[in-house]
């Protein structure tokens, strides 16, 4: 039941701004998180934009509790003022629509993961995981439909809900209605990998809305494709769009960039101050340079390639030994699916490998944390000489661009050519084939050996292009364009 005004602007999206978890004694205690998103909702109140409410799903076991002590809206106290309502949705559903669809299957198809060999094999199992992601899917539309005002703005968010603005414009058709794409989206060769009746209903779930936008103009050009390909729908070019079925969807680009007020002033509190002296003392001196990496172990990350030109550097130029050092934070990430756990052992057995072959007292190669720490992570970001984001295949990669804003003496940004932030960032970058484990070792030499002067002024202009759409405008940006 809805209570309180009728939003206006809705927010759809996977995961929200708060999760709960049972303290010792059993209450319910409420963490938020941050984010584009939650940046962008507290920059609707104050801009008179309207009433706003975000509906995401219950992840775990205490926010279903959660959802069910609350029922229709989270309270804001939990929330930090925002309306927030959290859906629990039956756990076998979430868990098949979550892990057996989104995760294991278009993440994997938008980023080209699958050894196709072997994978994949859609047989009796995804045809009922997909059964229960279309039920997710419903669950949202439903939610929406309920909740949304009259004429209302809906963003809907990621691969999650990519069949939500379909089902949303069957409810409700007097809705403005958004969808954004956080990951990259598959060229239509690939994209073709999915069961044809599975791959044209993406298609047009995502079409059902008024704007589909993506993070570069690579990926909305795939998106185009896609729908050219499969559905034969009419693409248009200047301004793209794409019509089907009577409809036409406008297609947008809106590049995330990193919130660099945020990120300078958290960067120098006692706490970052702290890991950095942890840090030098591990490096071992003032003179060593340092290669830095902070990433979750996610498959796309190719973060075991990274280790490997960092090993292939030592080995042809043994010069550098004793004389720089790879910190390497590989958080854990998704360890539920052993694709995952396989790939986080790999990482650190490789990271050992190194150490062993190279490492002598006072001088370890290869610095590996894998425990989630921000305030480590900034501490690695000021300390870095040279950044290493090599990604297979990334949406944006926000690393790319905080590590530039927030180095203290500047550092050479060495990065795929494969990720997103490679259209704002390439002219400043040493860009790489993220396959290519000799020619990036040669970049971190070439990173490693720039001189201080060149080194700060490509910083100045990596971080100029990193943080020109940070996530407030970013989010109002997308607003302002539906609703136009």
């Amino acid at each position: 039941m809805v209570t309180g005004a009728q939003p206006d602007v809705l927010v759809a999206s996977n995961r929200g701004p708060v999760t709960y978890a049972p303290d010792e004694h059993g209450t319910l205690v409420p963490k938020r998180g941050g984010g584009g998103l939650v940046s962008g909702l507290s920059a609707i109140g104050p801009s008179g934009r309207g009433h706003a409410l975000w509906v995401c799903a219950a992840l775990g076991d205490g926010d279903r509790a959660a959802a069910r002590a609350h029922g229709a809206r989270l309270d804001p106290a939990d929330t930090g003022g925002q309306a927030v309502r959290m859906l629990g949705i039956p756990p076998d559903t979430f868990a098949s629509a979550y892990h057996g669809v989104a995760n294991s299957v278009l993440w994997f198809v938008h980023h080209l993961l699958y050894q196709t060999p072997l994978e994949p094999a859609f047989d009796a199992g995804f045809t009922h995981d997909w059964a229960a992601f279309e039920a997710y899917n419903a669950a949202f539309a439903d939610a929406l439909a309920e909740e949304a005002a009259p004429g209302a703005t809906v963003l809907v968010q990621d691969y999650h809900l990519v069949l939500v603005p379909g089902l949303l414009r069957a409810r409700r058709p007097d809705l403005r209605i958004g969808h954004f794409s956080h990951t990259p989206w598959a060229p239509p060769d690939y994209y073709r990998l999915l069961p044809d009746a599975v791959a044209e209903a993406v298609l047009r779930g995502v079409l059902g809305a008024d704007r589909a936008a993506f993070l570069t103009g690579r990926w909305a050009e795939a998106f185009t494709d896609c729908c050219a390909r499969l559905l034969g729908a009419r693409v248009e070019h200047d301004p793209l769009r794409v019509t089907y079925e009577g409809r036409t969807t406008a297609i947008g680009v809106h590049a995330l960039g990193a919130d660099a007020d945020f990120l300078r002033e958290r960067a120098h509190r006692p706490d970052v101050a702290e890991r950095m002296a942890q840090l030098r003392e591990q490096i071992g001196g003032p003179e060593r340079k340092t290669i830095v990496r902070v990433d979750r172990t996610e498959l796309s990350k190719n973060i075991v390639r990274g280790l490997h030109a960092y090993r292939r550097l030592l080995e042809d130029g043994p010069e550098w030994r004793e004389r720089v050092v790879h910190l390497a934070f590989a958080y854990p990430s998704r360890q539920d699916l052993a694709v995952y756990r396989d790939y986080t052992s790999e990482v650190a057995r490789v990271a050992r490998e190194i150490n062993d072959t190279f490492g002598v007292p006072g001088w370890t190669p290869v610095l590996l944390h894998v425990e989630d720490d921000f305030a480590r992570s900034l501490a690695a970001y000021r300390l870095a000489d040279v950044a290493l984001v090599n990604p297979i295949r990334d949406g944006m990669n926000l690393v790319a661009k905080e590590i530039p804003v927030v180095s203290d003496e500047g550092c050479a940004l060495v990065l795929s050519r494969e990720a997103g932030a490679y259209e704002e960032l390439g002219d400043d970058a040493l860009t790489v084939n993220p396959y290519d484990v000799r020619a990036t070792a040669d970049a971190l030499r070439t990173a490693l050996t720039m001189a201080h002067g060149p080194r700060a002024e490509r910083t100045k202009r990596l971080a100029a292009a990193a943080t020109a759409l940070p996530p407030a405008r970013w989010f109002l940006a997308q607003l302002d364009a539906l609703r136009s």
